[in-house]
């Protein structure tokens, strides 16, 4: 009835020995392993057992292993919550405004940066779009409150110069979204450019060549030969990214927005940050980040499994 048949001893004797044999074979490069592999295990999966908070009612003084279980009070408490709900819902219009927004731009800045010969000019580019990554957020922030304030911001003086009337840009929910995403795009865009600038240049070139000689212009061989080569990229891109939808760039909020604009852009991170530091409410916090935690899996999972069926193309 279909029972799959157990190992065989002496097949998995052979496993091992042959695992042996390449660790000897590769001393060095496992050696050079171990610190990778004592980073992750130190500070990705040993921190993990704090996840036990979310079902405690966790007393900084009583410790981690006195303080009582509640078993799902906290995840209840997190569904009921009106303010989760905002939070949730603000996280996920974020996101998907970035996605939608900035996610395209790196594909066709590369795009376009590859159709340039002149490579003085071209590297000269591409060093003033990548430099915003390397500036903190809190750094980025300043520059974007100069330029938008209400009291002498570079563009509000171009708007009333034009006869329109200055813009909260900070202070009113209408915008302030806006000026999440489009500080985002200028900080990471040309960061992200890198990734797809390498991929073009696996491209084979004599594609390029047959096509024109077939009479093929830029836009064709754009549309024909640049777009299917950078699939595979676009793709492992994506479903990273959508690992990160409940993240929604969590220090860039934190360190741009403010009680006025809470309704439109508190989220998740922010949110956890507030009750879990503010209020030292721990385990409601640690749910909180659990369950974002969890979603992100789910998303990154099912996203894969997406994109193998329909496309035949996966991160594995």
């Amino acid at each position: 009835m279909g029972l799959r048949a157990s190992p065989n001893p002496k097949e998995r004797t052979g496993k091992f020995r042959r695992a042996a044999i390449d660790i000897r074979k590769d001393w060095d490069l496992y050696l050079a392993l171990l610190p990778g592999i004592a980073f992750l295990i130190l500070f990705k999966y040993t921190p993990m057992y704090g996840i036990v908070i979310a079902f405690k009612d966790f007393n900084i003084f009583d410790g981690l292993a006195a303080s009582p279980w509640v078993g799902f009070h906290h995840f209840e408490k997190l569904f009921a919550s009106d303010s989760f709900l905002q939070v949730f819902r603000n996280t996920l219009i974020i996101s998907v405004y970035k996605i939608v927004f900035l996610f395209p731009l790196p594909i066709i800045i590369a795009i376009l940066l590859n159709e340039l010969r002149n490579m003085i000019f071209k590297r000269s580019i591409q060093t003033l779009i990548y430099l915003p990554h390397f500036l903190s957020w809190v750094i980025v922030s300043g520059l974007f409150i100069d330029l938008l304030s209400v009291n002498g911001g570079m563009v509000n003086q171009w708007i009333t110069a034009l006869g329109g009337q200055p813009i909260k840009f900070f202070l009113d929910s209408s915008v302030f979204r806006s000026v999440i995403v489009a500080s985002a795009g200028w900080k990471e865009t040309g960061w992200s450019t890198i990734v797809y600038l390498a991929a073009l240049t696996s491209i084979d070139p004599q594609l390029y060549e047959a096509a024109k000689m077939d009479g093929a212009g830029k836009w064709k061989m754009t549309l024909h030969i640049t777009l299917p080569g950078l699939i595979p990229i676009i793709l492992l891109m994506f479903i990273l990214r959508l690992g990160s939808v409940l993240e929604a760039g969590t220090e860039q909020v934190l360190v741009m927005y403010n009680p006025s604009v809470y309704n439109v852009a508190d989220i998740i991170g922010t949110y956890v940050y507030r009750i879990g530091l503010g209020e030292q409410d721990y385990s409601f916090s640690t749910a909180v980040g659990l369950f974002e935690s969890v979603i992100a899996f789910i998303l990154i999972v099912t996203g894969n499994s997406l994109s193998r069926k329909y496309l035949q193309r996966g991160i594995w």
